[in-house]
């Protein structure tokens, strides 16, 4: 997050704009992991639709005072260090390579961020003519043919303009883009607040032009500090996971699951969201699932969310939401299984900030982040099965190493660990990871790497459907290499990356992470293609 502080009157103002509604988000009982949990529910306070981002107010360049953002606040360690046994030690033949970039071009920067806080919360979404950047608190919209700018970099707020409250006021960063590939439109939000962070700030474009208008909508969830928020489209809402802390920040009170109505979204309407509650202060953050391809789950199939296996002995627990908008009650949040996951140590348990760079002292080393998973959680349905796969970061053989994985039976059956395994080929540090898979049931993995003998870089893995299963085989390729090393920004790293899928061909991934030149922190933008890839038309 960026934890900036933005003094408003909007407590004042929901008083009358809220209503009910907000007032209903308040009360935050325990979910129920087997069902029967109490749904909550809430509306927007306030929606409307925005002019064309060409002709809304140009953000007027000032920036928070900069200094580092807030920190994520830790979440309670349950993990106890076992053997690691899918460690993957070796590069495989040179033979076998990942395909070099397609196209690489400069994203956000610094200057054009949040100020001189870190990190940027790099995330991105490839559409059918455009990418679409944000970091912490800014947006981008780029020609993905050419990466030539559309439009930006502008302030995410300068999307709320004129909307009032705190979505316009008090944006506060920790932000996701999404491509609804079903609808064709821009998924674009950020958390928001006064001295507490307590609203979600959503917008959807209204066609598949990503600067043109929006519909906004304004969340209020509730009094407690809502932390990193994640989303992912399925077929009947917009997913989001929280971590939640009290007011303070000082007391981690477990994940909570979100839906949100995006039928009424797509529509511009009033929307609402319901919610099965807080899940409790020993379970680990959650991710929900981001839905890629071109094969629909079975129509009703609940939205699947897994929680990072912080427990011990570690588990990918694996949660089913099915939203109610209709009847809220009949909203469910169910634990549809435990399967276990391979042990591992974990990154960074003691300090946080333990992954070394070149030229700098271990008071400059960086945040390792390795207490939840990495986004995205890629959803896939091949017809025959379905596939969920995501990342986490572990120490592994005493630097950091990307634990990726893919389960199956998502939405129906018992869940499995189809496969995972702990990409540590070498001594250079890797972590802070984003993974998807292709059309063809491919995956590539991209991360940071870095370590006392090379400044912080940008690289990426992956393996064929057909390659023996728990290793990426096919190599490791460079998106772009950063020429120098961060200092003077309390080890930020992150706090995550982000590997989507072209919708057009279904094959070619697209990814963005950070990097550091001579300014500061610096993002880069690159697409990549296995080329036995060939998507089913």
């Amino acid at each position: 997050m960026v934890g900036l502080k933005h003094p408003s009157l909007w407590g004042t103002v929901c008083v009358v704009l809220c209503g009910l509604s907000a007032g209903a988000a308040l009360a935050q009982g325990p979910a129920q992991k087997q069902g029967g949990g109490a749904v909550q529910t809430g509306a927007s306070y306030q929606n409307d639709t925005s002019l064309p981002l060409y002709y809304l107010p140009a953000w007027s360049g000032k920036k928070a005072a900069g200094r580092e953002a807030a920190e994520n606040p830790r979440i309670p360690n349950h993990h106890v260090d076992s053997e690691d046994t899918v460690i993957q030690r070796r590069l495989f033949a040179p033979t076998l390579r990942m395909p070099a970039p397609i196209a690489t071009f400069d994203g956000i920067n610094v200057a054009a961020g949040c100020g001189a806080c870190a990190p940027p919360d790099t995330d991105g979404a490839v559409g059918e003519t455009q990418y679409v950047q944000m970091v912490n608190t800014a947006y981008q919209i780029f020609d993905k043919a050419t990466g030539a700018s559309l439009a930006g970099p502008t302030q995410i707020s300068a999307l709320w303009a004129g909307f009032g409250g705190v979505c316009e006021t008090g944006g506060a960063g920790d932000p996701i883009v999404l491509y609804d590939k079903l609808a064709k439109r821009w998924v674009i939000s950020q958390f928001a607040g006064g001295t507490v962070i307590t609203d979600e700030c959503i917008a959807v474009s209204i066609t598949s032009d990503a600067t043109g208008s929006y519909h906004r909508y304004g969340f209020h969830l509730g009094s407690n500090f809502f932390d990193y928020p994640h989303l992912g489209v399925w077929p009947d809402g917009y997913y989001m996971a929280m971590n939640v802390f009290n007011a303070a920040g000082t007391a981690y009170l477990g994940p909570q699951p979100f839906a949100f109505d995006r039928a009424a979204m797509l529509a511009g309407n009033p929307a609402t969201f319901v919610s099965t509650g807080i899940i409790s202060a020993n379970d680990a953050p959650i991710l929900p699932a981001d839905f890629d391809g071109q094969t629909l789950p079975a129509l009703g199939a609940p939205a699947p969310f897994v929680e990072f296996p912080g427990n011990a002995p570690p588990t990918y627990q694996v949660f089913r939401f099915h939203a109610d908008f209709v009847t809220p009650a009949n909203t469910t949040f169910t634990l549809a299984g435990s399967p276990a996951a391979a042990g591992y140590t974990a990154l960074c348990a003691s300090s946080r900030a333990c992954v070394p760079q070149l030229g700098v002292a271990n008071t400059d080393w960086l945040d390792g982040i390795g207490d939840r998973l990495m986004f995205r959680l890629a959803y896939r349905n091949f017809g025959g099965h379905e596939a969920l796969v995501s990342n986490y970061s572990v120490s592994a053989n005493n630097v950091a190493g990307v634990r990726w994985f893919e389960l199956r039976n998502a939405t129906t059956g018992a869940p499995t660990v189809f496969q995972e395994g702990t990409y540590q080929p070498d001594t250079t540090w890797r972590w802070m990871g984003s993974a998807a898979m292709d059309a063809m049931g491919d995956i590539a993995v991209g991360f940071s790497a870095s370590s006392a003998g090379i400044n912080p870089q940008i690289r990426y893995a992956g393996r064929l459907a057909t390659d023996p299963p728990g290793v990426l085989t096919q190599g490791e390729a460079h998106l772009f290499d950063g020429t120098f090393s961060q200092t003077g920004n309390g080890n930020r790293w992150g706090d995550y990356s982000d590997l989507t899928v072209d919708p057009i061909d279904d094959c070619t991934f697209w990814y963005t992470n950070e990097y550091v030149d001579a300014a500061g922190w610096n993002t880069r933008i690159g697409s990549f293609k296995f080329p036995g890839c060939a998507a089913a038309k």
